[in-house]
């Protein structure tokens, strides 16, 4: 919006130059959107307070965690405003990915708001039904990978994907690529959320792969970076560098609220939309393969769930003493800031990794 207003008085006075440039818009994206959870944060928080809408403890968990119960939740009410107020004054909205970004955040922010106001306004325990739940997730993930295709229809690569480490992409059928689209999207937002199970792993790890994604947006969106480094060029994809931006300025913002001894939590609110967004961005700049390696701490954390449910449907034994992995280490007895900040660790050399793969073919 900015953009608009201000871009056209560079004719009267040429400091306004400055609204034209990714990068300009990009550090202040992020900048709005961090001092926005710092100012919704307090707010929220209180009103969540007020109103009873505190989180419930699993009893089988570890027993330090009942000192938990009661934390606010639904912290995503904090998170989806700053994003989309930061989006709606940084980025351009010519480009189709900033819209569908802005629609996939508000279909999974909808999706977890309501489970969350089921679980705690409702008192219903269990919230939203898995089933529904997945259901109304597959939805958005049609509707958005639906939008992407029509939206993109005149690109020559619209189907395709990069690989890392090879210096060709690859173009899948239609139909494939449909179902590739959703199932990673999907799988994203169930990853984060069941992440979110410590205070700030799941913040701060989102941080780190939104922030390596900024990178990614601006490379690929850059015909002589998307040439010379051999990835499929995204036009006016330089937009989602804002938007990825953003994200990060928010996940730091509620950062200051959600480190151990968290104050509110992310809720589904939060954990499901987020997850739907880093999904949706990794299809926009065609690294849906390189989600799974900046990303694998959310891929380690569904994998010990999947194993551990397998495991003891087929034999009735476990491989973890809990699932998901963080919930492993604190079963060993790690302390809960020594798991995050190592998980932490893994995560930046994840992301050191995945920008590696750029000169890598």
């Amino acid at each position: 919006m900015l953009y608009y207003w201000l871009y056209p008085l560079a004719e009267v006075w040429t400091a306004f130059n400055v609204f034209r440039y990714i990068t300009f818009r990009s550090v202040y994206a992020a900048l709005t959107a961090f001092l926005i959870c710092l100012f919704l944060g307090p707010v929220i928080i209180r009103t969540l307070k007020a109103k009873g809408i505190g989180q419930k403890i699993r009893l089988d968990g570890p027993d330090r965690h009942q000192q938990k119960a009661g934390t606010p939740t639904m912290g995503g009410l904090i998170l989806l405003p700053a994003i989309l107020a930061s989006i709606i004054l940084w980025a351009r909205w010519e480009f189709s990915g900033v819209w569908i970004v802005a629609i996939s955040l508000v279909w999974f922010g909808g999706v977890g708001f309501l489970d969350d106001y089921l679980k705690t306004v409702q008192k219903k325990p269990k919230g939203l039904i898995a089933k529904k739940k997945l259901v109304l997730q597959l939805i958005g993930s049609v509707l958005i990978m639906g939008l992407i295709l029509y939206w993109n229809r005149e690109w020559a690569q619209r189907t395709c994907i990069n690989l890392p480490f090879f210096k060709q992409g690859v173009c899948l059928p239609l139909w494939f690529y449909l179902a590739f689209g959703v199932l990673v999207i999907t799988y994203a937002s169930n990853a984060v959320n069941l992440t979110d199970g410590l205070d700030g792993l799941a913040i701060g790890s989102l941080a780190l792969v939104a922030a390596t994604f900024t990178v990614m947006s601006y490379v690929v969106a850059n015909v002589k970076f998307a040439s010379y480094l051999k990835v499929i060029f995204i036009p006016g994809g330089g937009e989602l560098t804002v938007v990825c931006s953003a994200l990060v300025g928010a996940a730091l913002g509620f950062l200051w609220f959600n480190t151990h001894p968290a104050e509110v939590f992310m809720g589904d609110t939060g954990s499901l939309s987020l997850g739907g967004v880093l999904g949706t961005m990794a299809v926009l700049i065609k690294q849906e393969v390189l989600l799974v390696v900046v990303g694998g701490i959310f891929v380690a954390e569904v994998l010990s769930v999947i194993l551990q449910v397998g495991s003891f449907k087929l034999t009735g034994k476990r491989i973890f003493l809990m699932a998901p992995l963080h919930h492993h280490f604190e079963m060993k007895g790690w302390s809960e800031p020594k798991i995050i900040i190592r998980f932490w660790i893994v995560g930046i050399m994840l992301a050191v990794i995945t920008l590696s793969t750029l000169k890598l073919r």
